[in-house]
């Protein structure tokens, strides 16, 4: 047996010298295995956990660095897992700020650090420098976000204004079901203690003193912008400009994400790539065009370092959010390349912006936005890499560029496709053409069109580039509403087991990154996660977190027990299971009598659960109101789903219920109120 594991080790160590030059593309996948370790653990590691993750860094760094060849690889791994778990620690705790621990009413003052909308389609402030009534400041959350639903005639909020308003506050509610996405987590990195709404006017306390300049002048060329244009369109070109999008209505907003073009709405590495494209190819032609000039200076490099101080400008008035610092990063890192003579496209220099983000940022790796992006780069930097380096060609000269575009929204909608759909429980059918149809036409014209309108502005002489941009945009729109409205346009997906993502992703980077015949083993990783999506198990019950809305599953698809009221965690369940129908439609579908472990299960709500609150021993009772502890039945209320979360139950001989507490346990972004001594068997009383 001995023989056996030294000959295995012996063939590991003969794999890995063979992959000698291309190891580093694992750097950030090593980093990545071990942040996404950190968020996977039930509870906090203590200081001494992470006083022995930075010995075991550097003993490991030191040892790594005179490992016979065979043997470092493996080291270097470990290593860098380690730190991924503590670089993820060591970023949660400093972004740690006050999170409001009781629902509030009442006043609250802040000064106006962002502005957007609503999932509902309401204007929402974002506030920090927060004073909240009879709240210790130490108590009082950093950030509070608040959504407007009152009346705006009495004030427009703008940028830097110091505001008050009546609202409704309470802490940033967990996942809707156990393995759901959680919004406590992503508030928490945000700096966000508290979110709301009110339908009180907002009140000016005191004008812009001169702060927050950048967000100051975004606001004020998204205004310009959308006065020069036109409805959607100003509100399209404002976005792809300064990032606010603010004046975009739900409608146009599902129709790009049902034909797969929501993508040219954020600023992201597309529209980084573009402008820092347009620009050096801009100054190329111009130093070629003046050759006295051109001839005497690094005219590449020259451009490369003018593209990229125009892209850190354009992140700077984009607002700098987390999608678009990971476009500015890719972006720099191969116009660098370009400065230093380095091949600017190559798996490298993916890895290198991966590997800067991820540092930066360590959270990013679980949003849509990282993976996405970097799944698009990494498989098109990997195709075109085949491409060239077999030497083949795309046709004609006049073809090729054509077959450029189908090349590319092929290969990234095939990339981005199943992290789409995991995220979204949505695909677009007739996504590649639309983008066939529309990113042409950003590069071509909108884009260009942008960075002219930008230059021309401080003379006031943006008009004509915005109406050519508008052109463009006006034709996305169309393209997007049409492709929206086609039959079939959009397909509801069921959501996959957690393992799925990662294991399709490993998978593709072996396939990717590994060098030789070996690579193709990776592929099995990916049919194995497609089965396991495949047979995805949905939940028989759901109950909310505050017991206001359950959900069974029938044969028609998922049933609800109310029609209305609890409308995010409906949506949000009807989505994951794949199902297209409404609330409202999903309500019709709820029988007569619900069985359950062979209990009879009641939802009560509201006066009829605290005046019908008697039940016999083979029932279950759901409700949104705290009930009586000495029921006979078993009995779910608000103060044991307060303590453990939404609760799901697994069909099975016998069934599972497991809450969302099981899956996230106890970490900074989740500790909520002590538990009461029978919680601990909750749901059962």
């Amino acid at each position: 047996m001995r023989g056996q594991e030294l000959q295995l080790f012996t063939l590991i160590g003969a794999a890995l010298v063979g992959q000698r030059g291309h190891l580093f593309h694992w750097v950030p996948v090593c980093l990545s295995i071990g942040i996404g370790g950190y968020f996977a653990l039930l509870s906090e590691p203590g200081w001494p956990i992470y006083g022995g993750l930075a010995v075991a860094v550097t003993v490991l760094s030191g040892l790594a660095w005179h490992a016979r060849p065979e043997v470092a690889p493996l080291i270097w791994a470990v290593m860098l897992i380690a730190a991924g778990v503590a670089l993820a620690g060591a970023r949660a705790h400093a972004v740690a700020e006050p999170v409001l621990g009781w629902r509030y009413y009442g006043p609250v003052e802040g000064r106006v650090v962002g502005i957007d909308r609503s999932g509902s389609d309401a204007l929402r402030l974002t506030l920090d420098r927060v004073v909240l009534r009879d709240t210790d400041p130490a108590r009082t959350p950093a950030r509070v976000r608040v959504s407007l639903h009152g009346d705006r005639a009495w004030h427009d909020p703008a940028p830097g204004q110091v505001v008050i308003l009546t609202a409704h506050l309470s802490p940033p509610s967990g996942p809707v079901e156990p393995g759901g996405f959680d919004f406590r987590r992503h508030a928490w990195f945000q700096g966000v203690g508290a979110v709301g709404y009110s339908r009180t006017p907002v009140l000016l306390l005191e004008p812009n003193q001169g702060g927050m300049p950048v967000f100051a002048a975004r606001m004020v060329l998204s205004d310009k912008v959308q006065r020069a244009l036109p409805d959607e369109v100003g509100a399209f070109a404002a976005a792809i400009m300064t990032g606010d999008r603010s004046g975009m209505g739900q409608d146009t907003l599902e129709a790009l994400r049902a034909s797969n073009l929501a993508h040219l709405l954020a600023i992201s590495g597309l529209h980084m790539g573009l402008l820092a494209g347009f620009v050096f190819a801009a100054f190329r032609l111009g130093f070629a065009a003046a050759p006295v000039v051109g001839l005497r200076l690094p005219a590449k490099k020259l451009s490369a370092g003018i593209a990229l101080s125009v892209a850190a400008g354009y992140l700077l008035l984009s607002g700098g959010n987390i999608a678009t610092e990971r476009a500015f990063v890719m972006v720099a890192v191969m116009l660098i390349a370009v400065m230093f003579d380095r091949r600017a496209l190559s798996l490298r220099a993916v890895a290198v912006a991966a590997l800067i983000v991820l540092v930066w940022r360590p959270e990013a790796l679980l949003g849509p936005g990282f993976q996405m992006s970097f799944a698009a780069t990494t498989a098109l930097v990997a195709v075109f890499g085949v491409i060239r380096d077999q030497g083949w060609t795309l046709g004609p000269r006049w073809l090729r560029p054509v077959m450029a575009v189908v090349i590319s929204s092929a290969v990234a909608g095939a990339a981005t496709g199943p992290v789409g759909a995991a995220h979204f429980n949505q695909l677009s059918h007739f996504g590649l053409p639309a983008n066939l149809l529309s990113v042409p036409l950003m590069g071509v014209l909108v884009m260009p069109s942008a960075v002219v309108a930008a230059l021309l502005m401080p003379f006031g002489a943006e008009g004509p580039a915005l109406w050519i941009m508008g052109l463009g945009l006006r034709w996305i729109l169309g393209v997007a509403h049409w492709v929206a409205g086609l039959d079939g346009a959009l397909g509801q997906v069921v959501s996959p087991p957690w393992a799925v993502l990662p294991t399709m992703a490993f998978g593709a980077l072996v396939v990717i990154l590994w060098q030789g015949r070996a690579r193709w083993t990776g592929l099995g990783a990916c049919f194995l996660a497609a089965g396991l999506w495949v047979r995805a198990d949905r939940p028989l019950v759901l109950i909310d977190a505050t017991g206001n809305l359950v959900g069974v599953m029938t044969d028609q698809g998922r049933a609800l027990s109310k029609p209305r009221g609890a409308g995010f965690a409906a949506r949000n369940w009807l989505e994951n299971d794949g199902d297209g129908a409404d609330q409202a439609e999903a309500a019709v579908r709820w029988p007569e009598t619900v069985r359950v472990n062979g209990l009879t299960l009641r939802a009560l709500s509201g006066k009829r659960a605290a005046t019908n609150a008697t039940c016999l021993q083979g029932e279950w009772l759901i409700s949104n109101v705290v009930l009586p502890e000495n029921l006979p039945c078993r009995v779910t209320d608000p103060h044991i789903l307060s303590q453990i979360g939404a609760l799901a139950v697994y069909s099975g001989d016998p069934s599972r219920i497991i809450s969302v507490r099981d899956l996230t346990g106890v970490r900074l972004w989740s500790v909520g109120p002590k538990p009461r001594k029978q919680a601990a068997s909750a749901p059962a009383q």
